[in-house]
């Protein structure tokens, strides 16, 4: 017990040494707690709603007040027609469509049965049900108050109902939304993690002394460095998209052409990113810590693959925006279940070629030919 206690103290001592190491330690755990305490909840709230007026009716106009006073939506556009909610479905600035007929505040006023249509985005088969659900009954409730105002004192059917339609993910799959995602957390461990520790690695074997007497270039040390890590991750690519299209018999509606060339966007950030961390580690350890505690971590927990942003403090989801992984899950699972291309995506994937040169360009300044 003795030499157990002496080895122990010796760590410690190590560790109080390393003053970069006591952060990760101490600080990030904090942090993530903080964050993800708020942003790591299932609940479905806010959810981005557009509203398809055909009637443009006192009663119509009624309806969707309702909605749009309930915590659980938020009625982002009014439109006229219900050819009009494909871009909002697609580009994913509505979650669910609202279409109320025409002569609907005519029909609600002589108390005729009317029914409402519900089309929601299948995407997140998880999120779908639950918000499908609060929309039923919101209509369900209010439907049952409009015929008590009439009979007041009296329980009365329902006259008005919603017909619920879900694109994308008809039968709400939750493997058909989780797996495309795989792809990008694949790529993210296999060339953050594997860069930083590969090149950290260098410093801690010494062999970076021999690497300063060769006549390469600062620019071709790092892609002979980031480059090995960038032909895994295309490997990757390729073995994620056919395990999930014929294993798991996910639709790959959208073209694989377009998937692959975005995926390469991608992985210029995560490989600008490993560079980054290694340039702010002085062992494989610490490389490896600071990856997944102040990188990994939160890409995966604010970035939608697993709680909808929507449903974040309206504080935390400014910080997704630097969240790289929040735009490469747009695009995959655009392309994988809605078959959309760059018309539709060439937001997130400008965002993403910025965001990839930039961290690169900021790593390049932080290292020189003897850090890299």
């Amino acid at each position: 017990m003795r030499r157990l206690f002496f080895m122990i103290w010796k760590e410690l001592l190590e560790l109080r040494q390393d003053k970069r190491m006591l952060p990760i330690v101490f600080v990030a755990p904090i942090l993530q707690l903080l964050v993800l305490g708020y942003a790591a909840t299932t609940d479905v709230k806010n959810v981005p709603i557009v509203v398809v007026d055909a009637d443009r009716s006192s009663g119509s106009r009624d309806l969707i007040r309702t909605f749009d006073a309930s915590p659980y939506f938020t009625v982002t556009s009014v439109v006229s027609s219900v050819n009009e909610i494909a871009p909002y479905l697609e580009s994913g600035r509505a979650w669910m469509a609202l279409a109320i007929p025409v002569r609907y505040g005519q029909m609600i006023g002589a108390g005729a049965p009317t029914t409402v249509q519900v089309v929601a985005d299948g995407t997140d088969a998880n999120s779908t049900n639950i918000a499908l659900g609060y929309a039923t009954n919101l209509v369900a409730a209010y439907a049952q108050d409009l015929m008590t105002k009439r009979s007041p004192g009296r329980s009365l059917p329902a006259g008005l109902q919603a017909d619920v339609r879900v694109w994308f993910n008809p039968q709400l799959e939750s493997k058909d939304f989780m797996i495309p995602g795989v792809l990008a957390l694949l790529l993210i461990v296999m060339t953050v993690v594997l860069a930083s520790m590969g090149i950290v690695r260098e410093k801690e074997m010494g062999t970076l002394e021999q690497l300063n007497v060769t006549p390469l270039r600062r620019w071709q040390l790092i892609v002979g460095k980031l480059l090995p890590y960038g032909l895994i991750g295309i490997v990757d690519i390729f073995l994620v998209v056919g395990v999930a299209r014929f294993w798991f018999r996910v639709p790959l509606l959208g073209s694989f052409g377009l998937l692959f060339l975005l995926s390469l966007v991608f992985l210029l950030s995560t490989l600008g990113l490993g560079l980054f961390v290694s340039t702010i580690s002085q062992n494989q350890q610490q490389a490896m810590m600071t990856a997944v505690f102040f990188f990994m971590t939160p890409m995966i927990y604010l970035s939608g693959f697993v709680f909808p942003i929507e449903n974040m403090p309206a504080v935390i989801r400014p910080v997704t925006y630097l969240i790289p992984l929040r735009y490469y899950l747009v695009i995959v699972r655009g392309i994988f279940l809605k078959g959309v291309g760059m018309a539709v995506l060439w937001p997130q994937a400008l965002a993403l070629l910025a965001w990839g040169l930039t961290i690169l360009g900021l790593a390049t300044l932080r290292s020189s030919k003897r850090a890299a």
